[in-house]
């Protein structure tokens, strides 16, 4: 009677089991039919569809899981199913035995089409990364590569983008990217050649990443400036391009473009993509502050970026105060926070814009006001503050910051009254910027929008019927003419 308890307990976990596993490998089934249909159709949606479907499923994805839907889309013995198979313990082929015999039996004769093996590659790297395995990873994934370089197919193109991505992702979590630099320079050389245009997307992206993460800001621009151009296919992709744009821009000095290149990858980034919405949002923030804008507080509030915002917050309060003090404060508070956001060398650029934003606030305070309490309300700590004072005064009237002279002689900063802010162009600047922006939006929603294939085609035969009818109303016409001409 112990017995048939102990058996009834150990027998409940594997009937969950079996009741959860075939769900799974049903939809990866029928995912294996659809890129049948887009293979043999040769339509590419059905393929970017495939992506979105896994995407859904990957959390469910499981080894034995994984094990049967291998035995199911491949031939077994072939290459593929046994360099894939290897990465699965035998023992989880023992709970598949029953499904993968019946899936025998139901499939008559197996294809391996080109597109199929690459998905199935696709699975097993995004599992392998998912499990941790990551040396593994980069092996399964330098095989699915050397395997994509022999296949020149359209419907492939989706399936290898994906690849590439995790091919450079399992490298970069074992610390070893740079070693994969010049495999994707000839993976990209191949994508131009081949007309790839979404592979050479994600690929200069990808070598972007690899540049980046060595700081090769100058080899990063080299590329992106002779790499061809054209428009987007991924939005992700494009997101990521300017995203990477930004940073390379803001590097360079030319915040303007990296403002613009920064804000646009946020706005065009989709709501699930949190994490790099808040590293657009953390470098358009220090590009503001670099250019003397103080960022709404809107910004921070953001839903689920408060938090990882709270470091920006703080230093964007210090630049408006102009408290010299508190940015150091601040800076020295989250040093660990800015060197992982790499934002350590931008945070020390900022000190300047601190200093400027509160000599602008002394001037507009005081009328008249000595160099010595100039520097004590900066708090300028150095050997002879007045002197610097002095230097800093005169540097920010020449650029223009403050509308102010310096008397030498007694040592003054003197204020001139502040005029019309519209009596000058500064009005006209801004509301010519809000039009722009609002224009290059209203450009980009119209390349964006999706018409069906062929459309043109019915255009114009609907325009030849046109034809045929006004000609035909002409030859009416014509003989209703002569047809009166007769009668007189």
């Amino acid at each position: 009677m112990t017995k048939d308890v102990e058996m009834k307990e150990l027998q409940a976990p594997s009937n969950s089991a079996s009741s959860t596993v075939p769900t799974t490998l049903q939809h990866l089934k029928e995912i294996a039919s659809l890129i049948e249909t887009g293979a043999y159709a040769r339509e590419v949606r059905r393929i970017v569809r495939v992506v979105r479907l896994t995407i859904a499923l990957r959390r469910m994805l499981k080894a034995p899981v994984l094990s049967a839907f291998l035995n199911f889309a491949l031939v077994p013995g072939s290459d593929a199913h046994t360099r894939l198979c290897s990465y699965f313990p035998k023992e989880d082929e023992r709970d598949m035995e029953i499904d993968t015999a019946t899936s025998a039996v139901q499939t008559p004769a197996k294809h391996s089409l080109p597109e199929l093996e690459i998905y199935c590659y696709l699975l097993v790297l995004i599992f392998l990364i998912d499990q941790r395995r990551y040396d593994e990873a980069k092996a399964c994934s330098s095989a699915s590569i050397a395997r994509v370089k022999n296949l020149n197919r359209r419907t492939v193109d989706v399936l290898a983008s994906r690849l590439y991505f995790y091919y450079s992702y399992s490298y970069e979590l074992t610390g070893d990217l740079a070693e994969i630099r010049g495999n994707l320079l000839a993976l990209h050389r191949i994508a131009t050649l081949r007309h790839d245009e979404l592979g050479q997307e994600t690929l200069l992206n990808l070598l972007l990443r690899n540049y980046l993460h060595y700081n090769l800001y100058d080899q990063a621009e080299k590329l992106r400036s002779k790499a061809p151009r054209f428009e987007a296919h991924s939005n992700q992709q494009f997101c990521r391009y300017l995203f990477y744009l930004g940073k390379i821009r803001t590097i360079q000095l030319e915040y303007t473009d990296a403002k613009e290149s920064l804000l646009q990858a946020a706005r065009k980034a989709p709501v699930a993509a949190r994490g790099f919405r808040v590293q657009c949002n953390k470098w358009a923030i220090i590009v503001r502050l670099l250019l003397g804008e103080i960022p709404e507080r809107t910004v921070f509030m953001q839903k689920g970026m408060k938090k990882a915002l709270r470091p920006y917050f703080e230093l964007t309060n210090a630049v408006r105060i102009g408290d010299l003090e508190l940015f150091r404060a601040v800076a020295e508070k989250f040093t660990g926070t800015f060197s992982s956001d790499r934002t350590q060398n931008l945070i020390v650029r900022l000190r300047h814009n601190v200093i400027r934003t509160g000599l602008r606030n002394i001037s507009i305070s005081y009328s008249r006001i000595s160099l010595a309490d100039v520097a004590k309300k900066l708090r300028l700590d150095s050997a002879n503050p007045v002197a610097d004072a002095e230097s800093i005064v005169s540097k920010a009237i020449r650029d223009g910051a403050i509308d102010a002279t310096v008397d030498h002689a007694n040592g003054w900063m003197v204020s001139k009254e502040t005029g019309d802010v519209y009596s000058t162009n500064e009005p006209q600047f801004a509301f010519n910027s809000r039009i722009a922006f609002c224009l290059n939006m209203h450009n980009e929603a119209v390349r964006a929008l999706r018409f069906p294939p062929n459309s043109h085609k019915k255009e114009k035969e609907s325009a030849e019927k046109r034809r045929e009818r006004q000609q035909q109303e002409q030859e009416l016409a014509k003989h209703i003419a002569e047809e009166d001409d007769d009668e007189f």
